[in-house]
């Protein structure tokens, strides 16, 4: 859920996708069987590779490393068949344990290609245990093409930023023992089974842990999206509803709990935040009363109804998607677009912020009356509130998936960041800067 706060991000930025072709022959250690191969003609411009991506990617990728496959773009987090793959991948990682798991990698400067370093002889080594670099590419110390791909194509399997680079949250994801990467397929295979039934053919999947959106139809993501979704002490919910409606141009109005958390606390700091940030106050009969009437250092704010008007400065942006839940959270458009750029997305109060979301209400509004692409355009820059009702409500499932994988057959890991597989703390904590 957007919070009073989000509006003192920086300037939006817009990340930049992966470019580039990487052909597959054959799963390496960490797919889950040679059935479930997939062509060589899928690129790597998926939304893996582009939740993660920051930069161009300009080089090729050595023949060695074309005997590894990158995750596909069409493969859905939740299918039918994707409690029945990652059963096979728990296999594949049993077999990994029992041959000693990977090992540790020290520490490594930046490193570029044609560097030298001792820590990348393990670098080499443990790539190959999961799968990520090919076998015949271990065993020196230079940081060639080879090891660059295959660091990248680990961080697209942990959602994390395809750089190619060693930083310290790729390191740490890198250290996590074989052991509890093979737990954490076991922890998921039970959620898996109860999640990858009666999906129907056309349907929105949220992975929180993932903060990505799936836009799923006969078993094929058509669309993805890098998502903002709850903080850790502010955790987003499950959720098995269905999308009914879209808001053009809303209002948002702010929530008893982030007004008792957040809003208090900055007006007693900044008195004229309300008025900065086009944020009016109502009393129980409608009336508009002004900041000064209300005791900032008291519970007496919590029985007005703040309301910020709809703008390119709303907390909700430009849209809303909405559907029935208890929980009182929604998804939507937001002003503060670098928000979508890091590895530590988990940064609302709730709600889950989407990246692109006109697109996913393009795809949502597909059969409703009245609203194909233009139609939505002219009332996005109308600046008018609307309200439109979908004639076929989407199913929608916010689901928490750490491990999984997909038909692609290449196992992926997230971040436990609610700490509910019980295998211990996130690697990536939530003071860290990116």
């Amino acid at each position: 859920m957007s919070e009073i706060d989000e509006k003192r991000g920086v300037s939006p930025g817009r990340r930049s996708f992966l470019r580039g072709l990487a052909g597959a022959a054959t799963l390496a250690a960490a797919g889950v069987g040679a059935g479930r191969a997939q062509a060589a003609d899928d690129t790597p411009l998926d939304a893996l590779m582009g939740d993660g991506e920051r930069g161009e990617f300009g080089q090729s990728f050595d023949q060695a490393s074309r005997t590894i496959h990158m995750p596909k773009a069409t493969a859905p987090t939740l299918s039918p068949e994707t409690a029945e793959i990652t059963q096979q991948a728990i296999q594949t990682y049993d077999a990994i344990v029992a041959r000693g798991g990977w090992p540790q990698v020290p520490r490594v400067g930046e490193l570029h290609l044609g560097m030298r370093d001792p820590g990348v002889v393990d670098l080499r080594s443990r790539l190959s245990v999961s799968g990520d670099l090919d076998p015949s590419a271990v065993g020196n110390d230079i940081y060639d093409s080879y090891v660059e791909a295959a660091v990248r194509r680990f961080q697209a399997r942990h959602g994390l930023t395809t750089d190619g680079m060693v930083r310290a949250t790729t390191l740490a994801a890198m250290n996590v023992p074989a052991t509890t990467r093979r737990d954490q397929l076991k922890v998921n295979i039970g959620r898996l089974k109860t999640l990858s039934t009666n999906l129907g053919p056309r349907y929105v999947v949220v992975n929180i842990p993932a903060a990505r959106v799936e836009a799923i139809e006969n078993d094929v993501a058509v669309q993805r999206h890098t998502a903002v979704v709850g903080k850790p002490d502010r955790p987003s919910p499950d959720i098995n509803s269905k999308i009914v409606q879209i808001n053009f141009n809303p209002f948002w109005t702010v929530p008893v709990s982030i007004i008792r958390k957040d809003l208090i606390p900055l007006m007693q700091d900044k008195p004229d935040y309300l008025t900065q940030n086009h944020i009016r106050i109502y009393d129980p009969k409608h009336k508009e009363v002004e900041p000064a009437q209300i005791n900032w250092y008291s519970e007496d704010a919590v029985h007005y109804t703040f309301r910020e008007d709809p703008g390119d400065t709303n907390s909700l942006g430009r849209l809303r998607i909405n559907f029935p839940s208890q929980y009182g959270v929604y998804m939507h458009d937001t002003p503060l677009k670098n928000l979508f750029g890091g590895d530590f997305r988990y940064d609302s109060s709730g709600c889950c912020r989407v990246q692109n979301v006109r697109e996913l209400v393009e795809w949502l509004l597909d059969g409703t009356k009245g609203w194909a692409s233009d139609h939505i355009d002219q009332a996005i820059k109308s600046g008018d509130q609307v309200n439109v009702t979908l004639t076929k409500p989407v199913p929608l499932h916010w689901v928490y998936v750490t491990a999984w994988s997909a038909s692609d057959g290449i196992v992926q890991f997230r971040e436990d960041i609610y700490s509910r597989d019980g295998l211990g703390r996130p690697t990536i904590p939530a003071t860290t800067k990116l």
